[in-house]
């Protein structure tokens, strides 16, 4: 008997015929002899439909209360999933967040799981119960709500199986693995039949909406196998685990691109110590994520210094980066919001040279312009107009022979 984690994301639940599917999907295994625990994602638009009703009432939500709101979309499809495997004859229970035991810190909209109660759940299993758990939400210390972010239902399954020390955790999606690039902007992009923790974390936080990034890092600290399969396609599917040697002939795995960038400069900035550590700090303290950062040879004891960040927290940046601009002397603030990041991914890059020569050459060759460039033994990546993303992401693959095994 295996205890497998299974979640299903927002596509695979956003009708009732697609729940009774799911609760097919569940069954089966559960006849096979395995023991599951269910994650589901809010139907499929229903988030943003919450967050539209949000913004309708204020231009920026008090963040305790969206949480409280967004955590109300799992709730119904736990419910249904339950109904479901009920009149089917299994023995179902759906659970929030708070009634498993998810605690996190208290950051509101991001917050971070600190631990799992999970004695109610292995309670549920040693009694034949398939528990249904919510995924995305949690509980801080105060008992109050907590959502996990984007994507927080897949932190909530492999959380939940490195907790009850599952055999593995099956990533449930529109998709039937991990491939190549965006099929729908490369027709042949690929499908990998495994990718190593740190590639699909890089993946991840580049762009690549199969799976959430901090599921990805959870995953590689606790060595929980994650499966990412097709809720709708039998077979296939990509495994995401430790490295080995077959994946370092593959000078580069993937190439992806992100559109949620925003970039912002600040002009004129006085060039002395402790500049920078102020105004990161002001961008941390309001939980603001910075990717790549920038500054510009001084001038005159003056410099620029851009950054990027997610284009979702651009309105909240833009406040809070004219008062730093004001408090520590800088000329003025800009900012851009029609950017994109496009980058390559691979161990291999590890041991074979050449790579960012050969993207610059193609990037080139196709009138694309490089505004910020980000490096790490295993990426490459550029900031570009957002106009010319797709038209980056086909040429480097084809540059790179990806659609090659």
């Amino acid at each position: 008997m295996s205890l497998i984690i299974q979640k299903f994301g927002g596509t695979s639940v956003s009708t009732v015929e697609r729940i009774k599917h799911v609760a097919g999907i569940v069954a089966a295994s559960s006849r096979a002899g395995d023991q599951v625990v269910v994650v589901l994602s809010a139907m499929s638009g229903e988030t943003d439909r919450l967050m539209a009703l949000a913004h309708g009432i204020a231009s920026c939500p008090d963040e305790r209360e969206m949480d409280m709101l967004l955590s109300t979309g799992e709730r119904v499809t736990i419910a249904l999933l339950a109904m479901a495997l009920r009149a089917m004859g299994f023995e179902a229970r759906s659970y929030t967040g708070r009634q498993v035991g998810i605690i996190t810190d208290s950051a509101h909209t991001k917050a971070r799981i600190e631990r799992i109660a999970d004695d109610r759940i292995r309670h549920a299993l040693d009694h034949g119960i398939i528990p249904v758990v919510a995924g995305f939400q949690g509980i801080n210390e105060q008992n109050d709500v907590t959502t996990l972010g984007r994507g927080g239902s897949d932190l909530t399954a492999v959380a939940l199986a490195a907790s009850l020390k599952a055999d593995c955790c099956m990533i449930y999606t529109d998709v039937d693995g991990v491939y190549t690039a965006d099929p729908n902007v490369v027709p042949a992009a690929r499908r990998l039949d495994k990718i190593s923790y740190e590639e699909m974390l890089e993946l991840a936080s580049l762009g690549a909406k199969v799976l959430q990034s901090r599921s990805v890092e959870f995953a590689a600290k606790y060595g929980v196998p994650v499966w990412v399969k097709s809720t709708f396609v039998e077979g296939g599917g990509t495994l995401v685990t430790k490295e080995d040697q077959d994946m370092e002939q593959a000078v580069v795995s993937g190439v992806t691109g992100d559109r949620n960038q925003a970039k912002v400069t600040f002009v004129g900035v006085p060039d002395k110590p402790g500049i920078a550590a102020r105004i990161f700090g002001a961008i941390g303290a309001a939980n603001i994520l910075v990717d790549m950062i920038i500054q510009n040879v001084s001038q005159g004891d003056l410099t620029d210094l851009s950054f990027t960040i997610p284009r979702a927290d651009l309105p909240k940046a833009v406040d809070l980066a004219h008062r730093i601009a004001k408090d520590i002397g800088a000329k003025t603030v800009e900012v851009k919001g029609s950017i994109a990041k496009v980058s390559l991914v691979g161990v291999g890059m590890r041991s074979h040279s050449g790579v960012a020569a050969k993207m610059f050459e193609t990037l080139a060759r196709n009138g694309i312009n490089i505004m910020m460039i980000s490096t790490s033994e295993i990426k490459l990546s550029c900031v570009i107009d957002e106009l010319a993303m797709d038209q980056a992401i086909r040429s480097l693959h084809e540059a790179f022979e990806l659609e090659k095994k």
